[in-house]
């Protein structure tokens, strides 16, 4: 294989339990990995755990333990949510790990002696749960800008890397590059940042000691995004191993946050450059999940959810679908337990599930399950058949876009296709009359096939409930290439038992039994 594709998250800050927002980078993440799977790359999808600074050494003192073991523990529980939503990644970036740190120290010190890293005193204010520095002209109501919690002053001296003297480098990279940064109003939002001015970035600290020491000045510690940052690179072999680095790096997409979108874009980029490393190719930059009434997650508005505990009520692809059908690029997207049992019982047991069971039901009733050749065809036939074969090229347009939500919703678009294909052709009417037993055959075997074919798609996004409709159609049919043609049910093969995909749940006794 000599296609490789390189996806990354950010790394989980290591001071509690992921909400459903984060999950929601991992998913997206693990989508687009299990896709480019199918089109035959070689993929490595990075996710992990941003383990050192200030704020975890505070949350370690309160739950009083030393900061290693706490981080060891709460990688466990970040495994266990991304586990409990089918994510499917290929390392776990940690950066306690001793490699890691190891290469930090390499970098600082390379760009140290080039001149790019510089000592100074920072003098700024400061806030602890972003581990950020801003200027009184950046915050918003005397607050953080990224989190809205208050800021405190703080001098201390400090390193520093030079973004000034790559500030022009930058601007016009992104400029010329258009795709760099996703979506364009991001890429607006930079620009307008950089044009601003850089000020220059504080890449070490002395009021705390958890963290990667700088290798000549042991009374600093590397601060967080030199040392967070770094880890897109030090994970596939940086400075251990360059045929398996050449072979990956650039990465193919960050998927952050756009609250992180500045580190991603300016100051991560203007780091490689320093270190004469190509840049990353595409950064998203996606919008949050918010709920009904507009509002960030956050455990003072008691609105928090987590996406193990939704994944116990709706099922792994349950919470998956919510997730990557809710948001799209753009927009901020709701998300709310209504929101999620309504999408739940309208798209996953209504259409997905309901055309499942009928059509096997169906094969099963009529034919003992075996599928034939079809050899009676109508025009009514030719939209769906049509459809089904066109599914590929529009779900590859939307990949490459990062439409995600607009990909899944093509695979859905095939499904209701199908369930209206079933009122039009009346399956139950043909099989009283005799004559009409070819007819039958066929109309059973377009509805097989097209459901076929969109799960060979669905794959990506719902890879338990795929192996399922699989199980069900009984075939190894499931590779994009087998989806070109309208052939891939081999007639001959007898379909397994139907089995119910998603059990309808009842809105009001939900919330009942939830009281």
């Amino acid at each position: 294989m000599d296609k490789t594709f390189y996806i990354t998250t950010p790394i989980f800050y290591a001071s509690g339990k992921p909400q459903v927002g984060n999950a929601y980078s991992a998913v997206l993440a693990d989508a687009i990995a299990r896709y480019k799977k199918l089109q035959g790359y070689d993929v490595v999808f990075q996710t992990g755990m941003d383990e050192h600074g200030q704020k975890v050494q505070n949350k370690a003192k309160e739950a009083g333990k030393n900061p290693q073991d706490f981080v060891d523990e709460i990688s466990l529980e970040v495994k266990r949510v991304l586990e409990s939503v089918n994510v499917d990644y290929t390392n776990f970036a940690r950066t306690t790990n001793p490699n890691h740190k190891k290469q930090v120290q390499e970098i600082f010190q390379k760009l140290y002696d080039k001149g790019d890293i510089y000592k100074g005193t920072y003098e700024g204010l400061y806030c602890t749960p972003c581990e950020s520095f801003f200027t009184e002209s950046q915050l918003i109501d005397g607050k953080c800008p990224d989190c809205g919690r208050d800021v405190h002053k703080t001098k201390e001296e400090a390193y520093f890397l030079n973004l000034k003297k790559y500030e022009k480098w930058l601007k016009e990279y992104i400029e010329e590059n258009n795709d760099y940064i996703v979506p364009e109003t991001k890429k607006n939002e930079m620009l307008r940042f950089i044009e601003q001015g850089l000020d220059d970035l504080c890449v070490s600290r002395t009021s705390f000691d958890w963290g990667i020491k700088v290798p000549f000045d042991e009374k600093h510690v590397i601060y967080v995004w030199l040392d967070a940052l770094t880890n897109y690179i030090t994970f596939i072999g940086y400075g251990t191993d360059k045929e398996k680095f050449n072979k990956y790096w650039p990465a193919d997409i960050h998927i952050v946050g756009k609250d992180i979108l500045r580190f991603h874009t300016v100051y991560w980029p203007i780091m490689l450059k320093a270190l004469d490393l190509p840049i990353t190719k595409q950064v998203l930059g996606h919008p949050f999940l918010v709920d009904n009434k507009g509002e960030k997650m956050s455990k003072s508005k008691g609105n928090m959810l987590y996406a193990d505990a939704l994944a116990k009520d709706f099922t792994a692809d349950g919470v998956r679908y919510y997730l990557l059908s809710e948001l799209g690029i753009y927009n901020d997207g709701n998300i709310g337990i209504d929101l999620i049992l309504d999408r739940y019982n309208s798209d996953l047991a209504n259409v997905l599930g309901n055309l499942v069971n009928r059509t096997i039901s169906m094969s099963k009733k009529y034919f003992e399950g075996k599928v034939y050749e079809p050899k009676a065809f109508e025009e009514v036939d030719k939209e769906l058949i049509e459809q089904a074969k066109n599914l590929g090229t529009k779900v590859e347009t939307k990949m490459n876009e990062l439409k995600i939500a607009e990909a899944i919703n093509e695979i859905f678009t095939l499904y209701k296709r199908s369930n209206k294909y079933i009122d039009e052709t009346e399956p139950w009417v043909l099989a009283k009359d005799k004559e009409k037993e070819e007819r039958l055959k066929t109309v059973l075997y377009n509805l097989l096939e097209s459901i076929r074919i969109a799960t060979v798609y669905l794959q990506a996004f719902l890879p338990e409930t795929a192996d399922k409709i699989f199980k069900q159609l009984n075939t190894q049919n499931r590779t994009l290439d087998s989806t070109k043609d309208f052939k891939g049910m081999d007639p001959g093969i007898t379909l397994n038992n139907p089995e119910i995909l998603f059990q309808r749940i009842d809105k009001e006794e939900y919330f009942k039994e939830k009281e």
